[in-house]
């Protein structure tokens, strides 16, 4: 009885859900194990049989980190950001749009759900161009230096054209997170970056990331402090403050971002989790933490939606 009534918890989301577009980004973290995979996977494809239009974003920061590691080429990352130079932009177009991107989608036809593997370069889904210098203080020394991040990209425009085909005949793209400038030059994008992007520009009704930390937390070092939802406001005074800190800030300003450009609900969870997805998804207690913008908490209050 127990599971009938999970079942009927369920059913006011899932007509709620009912073709909407849900943006989902997973850490290359979860994509590294692949038990964790087969039950994202699984969760995934339920979405998508009852009808939830999904586009999967991945990361692969861990699995580049360990091949160059393997091959000799130091890493450097600044701010939460990685330095791509020539050596470290050939393991990432191998890591990030060949082995992870088929192991997603692998996991996801043995599920049942059909799946496209592409990077932003395909069907010029993401227009970018390099990034210039950036001058960033030190947080140690106060100095200021000027930055060059090397490949890495910064989007001007998403082209939503080939993924609105892709959802309308029932496919889920599977997005890495390389593009290019257009002019035969390949660049990495930071894949929470994509994920935000793509999120506001297919105007998702959802845009979730899928990590290793349980959503936002009053104290880092107690799990139980997990904030269930919060407006996009006390989430910036959260960072200024220093209650978010260290590769946790740029996830939330990302997740800010796509409340600010109209998604409606924003979300973050520990992807660890077992059914993790499920629970934030289909349950009023959820498993995450959710942004959204102020005026749409009073009407999540009223509504649970």
């Amino acid at each position: 009885m127990e599971n009938i009534g999970i079942l009927r918890q369920a059913l006011p989301y899932i007509r709620r859900y009912k073709n909407r577009v849900f943006v989902i980004k997973l850490g290359g973290e979860l994509v590294q194990n692949a038990r964790i995979l087969d039950d994202i996977s699984q969760d995934l494809s339920l979405l998508y049989q009852i009808g939830i239009k999904v586009i999967l974003i991945h990361g692969g920061g861990p699995q580049a980190t360990e091949l160059s590691e393997k091959l000799g080429i130091a890493q450097k990352i600044v701010d939460g950001r990685r330095i791509t130079d020539e050596a470290t932009l050939e393991v990432t177009k191998m890591v990030f749009a060949g082995k992870i991107n088929h192991e997603i989608l692998t996991m996801l036809r043995k599920h049942g759900a059909k799946s496209v593997g592409l990077s932003g370069i395909d069907g010029d889904i993401i227009i970018a161009k390099k990034r210039a210098p950036v001058e960033l203080v030190d947080k140690k020394t106060g100095i200021t230096n000027s930055i060059d991040f090397g490949h890495v990209g910064d989007i001007i425009h998403i082209n939503t054209e080939l993924l609105e085909i892709l959802l309308e005949h029932l496919y889920i793209p599977v997005i890495s997170s390389i593009a290019d400038d257009g002019e035969g030059n390949i660049l990495n994008i930071n894949a929470d970056t994509v994920a935000s992007r793509i999120a506001a520009a297919v105007k998702a009704y959802k845009y979730i990331t899928m990590t290793n930390v349980a959503g936002i937390l009053r104290d880092i070092n107690d799990p139980e402090s997990r904030i269930s939802y919060i407006s996009q406001k006390d989430a910036l005074k959260m960072i200024a403050d220093g209650t978010i800190k260290g590769g946790m800030v740029p996830k939330i300003k990302e997740c800010v971002k796509a409340v600010e450009n109209n998604v409606k609900r924003v979300h973050l969870l520990d992807g660890f989790k077992k059914n993790s997805l499920l629970l934030e998804l289909f349950t009023r207690k959820g498993n995450g933490t959710m942004i959204l913008n102020d005026r749409e908490i009073e009407e999540y209050i009223r509504s649970g939606f």
